[in-house]
């Protein structure tokens, strides 16, 4: 009985612990455009990619931010030197409406460090468009696909 009580202690515990991690790399689904009605007309759209250090006491230092299309190639660099981020701080990045570079498959891989173990950063993108009357707006978040 008291094992199993220490064990689910530990459990309760450990779900509430916040990961610590020095580095990742992150993929971010983005839209340069959407398809509408039976002809699949593009409906174009701007991509605001937004980096935040969640971290309350660590800066964490973004060194890249790279653009890649449908296609899997790469579009642009986003990030020409390393940006540090202080806590709880943010930098975004603009695809602008007019680019279709991308494709409605595009895509960002975010890449980040940190001396100390600091929270996940919340990358995410934003995207938005309108035409006439008609107006659209959704957002993506990142997937970690690897850890330092």
């Amino acid at each position: 009985m008291r094992k199993t009580i220490l064990l689910i202690l530990s459990a309760v515990l450990f779900s509430a612990t916040a990961y610590a991690y020095k580095g990742a790399v992150v993929y971010v689904p983005v839209y340069s455009h959407i398809y509408t009605g039976d002809q699949e007309k593009p409906f174009l759209l701007a991509v605001t990619i937004s980096i935040r250090n969640t971290d309350m006491k660590n800066r964490m230092t973004i060194m890249s931010a790279d653009y890649y299309g449908s296609n899997g190639k790469l579009i642009s660099r986003y990030i020409p030197k390393a940006v540090n981020l202080n806590p709880l701080s943010s930098v975004r990045f603009v695809v602008k409406e007019s680019d279709t570079a991308g494709g409605s498959g595009a895509s960002f891989i975010v890449r980040w460090k940190s001396s100390a173990d600091v929270t996940d950063p919340v990358i995410e993108s934003v995207m938005i468009g309108a035409k006439t009357q008609q107006g659209i707006s959704f957002t993506s978040r990142g997937v970690v696909l690897s850890r330092d």
